[in-house]
């Protein structure tokens, strides 16, 4: 995100780290500076956000919705990627009374999933029905896990432990993560898994009577997701261990196997991704039924050592942020990105943006 801004003439970009090892990869930028930073110390981050016009965040979601406050609190407009578990919705009377513009989830999924099915309730006369699978994934399948992290490798394990809710019949239902395993034929990828997660978050606000997200794997990562969890690896239940003195210590099962799984699921350098995600909308437009089909296949991008899962949604971010600062979206307010989609002109602004960089969403129409 921030080499793609840097990259043209208009932004200046400073990033902010906690990690002065994260920085050091922006040393060779000159248009870009950097500042290390702990987001977590509010007055620190307060006096780094005097400066700057536009924030972009990308944070671990536990953090997520602290930076988010810390930023409207300081009147700065904000892009945001960090995926919080609480409801960001929740600071939209203050970032309206602060006049901040703040558009959040604005990655892959939630993000660009988020904006089809926005601007699709403006094309279509009624929608019927969304479903979106995605999945980030690694290109070549090794054992054991069949899995590597393409991110934040915590936030995945909170897709296997938060409930899923969905709506059925009309109704909001709740599932556990991991549940109602599909198998699926995608081309380019081949057989992969769907499987439960909590990714439609605020898309819940649209009266659509059937409303699914579920999530990618290649097949076989998902039984052993689920007997981790079964056998209380994931918990954050304190328990005692024995230790080398013969004492013993409280260990919280989720940061044991955190030590254990992040190692194991990190992407090996050089090692190359892909992104896949297809998102179905139905509905009816001119008085007949339709389906509107979104496909992505994207991959590591071998020339800029990239990877798909960084491109994916870095772009839509950086996407969003041009919207923001350019004028083309400035409501006032905490906006998911369906929000976004709805505004006229962002939803082709947005998709012209990726497909200029190779991001590219094959949509597909068919009467039902």
């Amino acid at each position: 995100m921030a080499r793609d801004l840097a990259a043209e003439a208009e932004y200046q970009v400073t990033v902010a780290d906690a990690s002065s090892r994260s920085l050091a990869r922006f040393a060779e930028v000159p248009a870009i500076s950097t500042l290390q930073l702990d987001t977590t110390d509010l007055t620190a981050l307060a006096n780094a956000l005097r400066e700057q016009d536009l924030v972009i965040g990308a944070v671990p979601g536990h953090l997520g919705l602290a930076m988010l406050r810390a930023v409207i609190e300081n009147g700065k407009d904000v892009v945001d990627i960090s995926f919080s578990p609480e409801d960001p919705q929740q600071l939209d009377d203050l970032a309206r009374q602060h006049g901040v513009v703040a558009a959040v989830d604005c990655g892959v999924a939630p993000g660009c999933s988020n904006l089809i099915l926005g601007y699709m309730t403006t094309v279509l006369e009624r929608v019927d029905k969304f479903e979106c699978y995605v999945g980030g994934l690694p290109a070549v399948r090794t054992w054991p896990y069949e899995y590597k992290a393409v991110f934040s490798p915590i936030d995945v394990i909170e897709e296997y432990t938060r409930p899923a809710r969905y709506r059925a019949g009309g109704k909001e239902v709740t599932f556990p993560a991991l549940t109602e395993l599909q198998l699926m034929d995608l081309p380019g990828v081949g057989t992969v898994e769907a499987f439960n997660t909590d990714g439609l978050r605020t898309l819940l606000s649209f009266d659509i009577p059937e409303m699914k997200e579920k999530t990618l794997r290649y097949p076989g990562h998902t039984e052993r997701m689920r007997m981790l969890r079964h056998t209380g690896f994931f918990s954050e239940e304190p328990i005692e261990v024995p230790t080398a003195d013969g004492g013993t210590a409280r260990v919280r099962p989720i940061d044991f196997t955190s030590r254990l799984l992040f190692p194991a699921w990190r992407l090996a350098e050089g090692e190359e991704d892909l992104t896949v995600m297809r998102v179905i909308v139905e509905g009816v437009e001119d008085g007949q039924p339709v389906r509107h089909t979104f496909d992505l296949l994207d991959r590591f991008d071998r020339d800029t050592g990239t990877t798909s899962m960084a491109r994916t949604t870095g772009y839509t971010c950086t996407a969003v942020a041009r919207a923001v600062a350019g004028g083309l979206f400035r409501r006032p307010g905490v906006s998911p990105p369906e929000t976004v989609g709805q505004e006229p002109g962002c939803f082709e602004f947005i998709m012209q943006q990726l497909t200029d960089r190779g991001v590219i969403y094959q949509r597909t129409v068919r009467r039902i």
